[in-house]
């Protein structure tokens, strides 16, 4: 009898069933009894006419049936028909990938693991997966995941890398200090392994960009600090339909799960609301940033989120769906508690409520930290100034500030920035102010996201600190 494989989507249907033996002289015919076999598979095998659907390529040994005879292809006894559902992109298609021979030998030692093989390994050449946060998390998930062989790799990060991320942020080097961190992450990726595709997005990953940027992706690995955007991430996973492999951190402890993750057998597991249907209230849990971690934790919780990215791409082993991990640093304890889905869930419970993206600050009651900018200090901008260094000196106050006191900075209010980002230089710095620092960063911000600009500074303190240095009589 022939052997048929069926791919990882279609198993569901099989019993979970990797191959199955029919007994057929033709391609066509083994469909059929496939489908009088398995009914709920017949749909995906066949349309209304009984005939073969187009999205499918069914491959003889190594020949694509529609280069033979399609339906009426023969099945000798020894031969072997493939499955291969013609979707676009994603780890399906993955019964295609080809290696170099640079390739083979950089993943030799994953090929050479019998319930890994050269399969597990086409799987992750195919896979797409998407990582929100390049930070402690980030950092260890984005090396194993770009070592592995992930084919390609999306980075969504606003944040600019600072000296003080460097104590557990190993992505990073003294060099990238200043840079953005997608920008950082891409060179450092690129340079561990040129086999795969770097895909950034610098950009604060919110509810109107969201489901755009994570449709495109197999698997999202959320890495994120702050609540509002992991209750964005969970739900915008579980209305594309995407998995998504979590950690946090905290101090000494960490924990790992995988949510909304489909099971060979078709039953969908929990997400991040089964697990916590609201959030602490503002202030309770304060972050990483306000209560520190210990720095080789992310190392430890970030690696173990790789492997579950990678079990989930590969099939390899059991995802922690269901079940949370939990990992306490100072006693090196480790417990894993049972997660089930609740009845009472807004997006996948009895009577859903939530059915888009909605306001998640709102929902959490606290804002997403928003990009730092670059600053200057006054005892710094008038450094320059006595050194006579060529630089731009921008206020983007209103007016009626302007004309009650100035600086003798150009005046470009800040409604007025995009529609003035010509008259802002790209060789000279360019310090921007308003009255205490918070407008100009703002437009910093909106110039550096819209327009590209890399040599802006924000005035610490804005107009308030300027004039308490140097003119005290007129502050206030």
């Amino acid at each position: 009898m022939a052997t048929v494989i069926i791919p990882t989507p279609l198993r569901k249907f099989t019993q979970n069933a990797s191959k199955l033996q029919v007994e057929a002289a033709t391609v066509g015919e083994a469909l059929q009894h496939l489908a009088a076999e398995y009914p709920d598979l017949k749909k995906h095998l066949l349309d209304e006419q009984g005939q073969i659907r187009s999205f499918l390529n069914l491959f003889v040994g190594e020949h694509d049936v529609r280069d033979l005879q399609w339906a009426d292809t023969p099945l000798p006894a020894d031969a072997t028909l493939s499955i291969v559902p013609a979707i676009a992109g994603g780890i399906s298609d993955w019964a295609n990938v080809t290696f170099s021979k640079e390739e083979l030998a950089r993943y030799n030692r994953h090929i050479i693991i019998p319930e890994f093989g050269i399969e597990g390994q086409q799987k992750l050449k195919a896979a797409r997966v998407l990582v929100i946060g390049s930070g402690g998390l980030g950092s260890p998930l984005l090396l194993y995941l770009a070592a592995a062989g992930v084919g390609t790799i999306g980075i969504v990060d606003f944040d600019r890398v600072d000296a003080s991320n460097l104590q557990r942020q190993v992505l990073f080097g003294v060099d990238a200090v200043g840079q953005p961190k997608v920008d950082a992450a891409r060179q450092r990726l690129e340079a561990l392994n040129p086999h795969i595709r770097i895909v950034t997005y610098d950009a604060l990953l919110n509810s109107r960009n969201a489901l755009d940027i994570i449709r495109d992706y197999d698997v999202v690995a959320d890495g994120t600090d702050n609540f509002p955007t992991r209750y964005l991430v969970n739900d915008a996973c579980v209305l594309l339909g995407k998995p998504n492999v979590y950690a946090s951190i905290f101090q000494f402890e960490g924990q790992v799960s995988v949510f909304n993750y489909r099971h060979p057998n078709g039953e969908l597991g929990p997400n991040y609301r089964d697990l916590y249907p609201t959030p602490p209230p503002p202030g309770l849990v304060p972050s990483c940033a306000e209560g520190g971690v210990l720095g080789v934790l992310p190392g430890i919780i970030g690696s173990m989120q790789a492997c579950e990215v990678i079990k989930v791409i590969t099939g390899v082993g059991e995802p922690l769906s269901g079940r949370l991990f939990f990992f306490d640093a100072l006693s090196f304890e480790t417990r894993i508690f049972r997660v089930r889905r609740r009845a009472d869930n807004p997006l996948t419970g009895e009577q859903p409520t939530i059915t888009q993206l909605i306001d998640y600050e709102q929902f959490c009651g606290v804002k997403v930290v928003e990009r730092p900018v670059r600053e200057i200090t006054v005892q710094e901008l008038l450094q320059w100034q006595a050194e006579g260094r060529v630089f731009q000196l921008v206020d983007v106050r209103e007016p009626h500030e302007y004309e009650a006191a100035n600086i003798g900075a150009e005046l470009i209010p800040l409604g007025t920035v995009s529609e003035n980002a010509h008259r802002f230089s790209r060789e000279a710095p360019v310090v921007v102010h308003c009255r205490s620092g918070v407008r100009s960063a703002k437009a910093i911000r909106e110039l550096e996201e819209r327009f590209g600009f890399d040599n802006l500074f924000n005035l610490k303190g804005g107009i308030l600190a300027y004039l308490e240095e140097v003119k005290p009589e007129l502050a206030g």
